[in-house]
């Protein structure tokens, strides 16, 4: 018997996947949901994150939640491991994966294998450094003799793509380029994935309504809590709690923090679109108003017919 395929289910924030994703695991017992969320990886950022409710996660199964503590450094490659255990392991039981993503990176971690070069901070001070004093432009000459391969494919002007391609290099002690074709590079994979796309007034107006209901729900004590105990310099980014901690530091009021967390959140939706839009094996449904009721028919086809 041949495997059914994982179905993806990805989109920007506020686009109501996980509401979709629960909808269709509530029509199937061998359902099981894979969540693929830089954050949603840490204990006690559940709000902010919009993480499922514990009555969701008794219904369906689910995994890649709350695997650290908010104190702890969390890469890609640490969740890269953990997500393909548990996709593993959802095959072994003969049971079928349904992930929900709105991490890209992540997400291309597990459906494309990617191999994830670490991170080394004071090599990346170092070159924060050259740019600074030499430019951009010095790092990529440099680049270009050690690993031309990768310096090809980036804008010499691009200071993130040159940074870090020299970071892994320098840090890692081989070529950037040997890491793999890079996330520019779209093969075959064995996942079927589909986004949820929203017109972007529609999308905006959902973020702003979810801020405020998060507020409502008590985001405000929850970062409290979290301000306790030591917060990660990854943890301390997340949309909303690094806008809130200025508040309870009274760098801004409330009201501020809330409309910057708006703001934010809003362009960090346009980033995740853009990100997906550019991954041609991802099939899109529009939506204009209940993502689930437009969704659903579309996906569960899917799930019946993908081998």
């Amino acid at each position: 018997m041949i495997n059914p395929l994982p179905l993806v289910i990805l989109g920007p924030t506020a686009s109501g996947k996980s509401d979709v994703a629960m909808a269709l695991a509530g029509r199937h017992s061998d359902a099981e949901v894979v969540v693929v969320d830089a954050m949603q990886v840490y204990r006690g950022m559940d709000i902010g994150t919009a993480k499922p409710s514990a009555a969701d996660r008794v219904a369906v199964a689910h995994h890649c939640l709350d695997l650290v503590d908010a104190s702890e450094e969390y890469t890609v490659a640490d969740f890269a491991g953990t997500a393909r255990q548990a996709l593993a392991s959802i095959v072994g039981r003969d049971r079928r994966a349904l992930l929900v993503a709105g991490t890209g990176l992540y997400l291309r971690s597990i459906t494309d294998q990617l191999e994830v070069p670490g991170r080394w901070p004071e090599v990346r001070a170092e070159l924060d450094a050259i740019v600074t004093t030499d430019g951009i432009e010095a790092l990529h000459r440099r680049l270009s003799e050690l690993d031309p391969a990768a310096a090809a494919k980036m804008e010499p002007t691009n200071v993130r793509r040159v940074v870090r391609a020299m970071e892994v290099t320098l840090g890692g002690g081989r070529p950037f380029s040997s890491y793999g074709p890079g996330v520019d590079t779209y093969l075959p994979v064995p996942f079927v994935q589909f986004g949820l796309r929203w017109p972007r007034p529609v999308l905006a107006k959902r973020i702003v309504e979810r801020v405020h209901r998060m507020i409502d729900n008590g985001l405000v004590a929850e970062v409290e809590s979290l301000a306790q105990g030591p917060i990660s310099r990854t943890a301390r980014q997340a949309l909303g709690y690094k806008e809130i901690l200025d508040f309870l530091g009274g760098a801004c009021s409330l009201e501020s923090a809330i409309e910057t967390t708006i703001t934010r959140t809003r362009q960090f939706a346009v980033r995740q679109e853009r990100w997906f839009r550019r991954d041609p094996r991802i099939r899109w449904i529009a939506i204009d108003d209940d993502p689930v009721a437009t969704a659903l028919p579309v996906l569960e086809r899917a799930w019946q017919t993908s081998n």
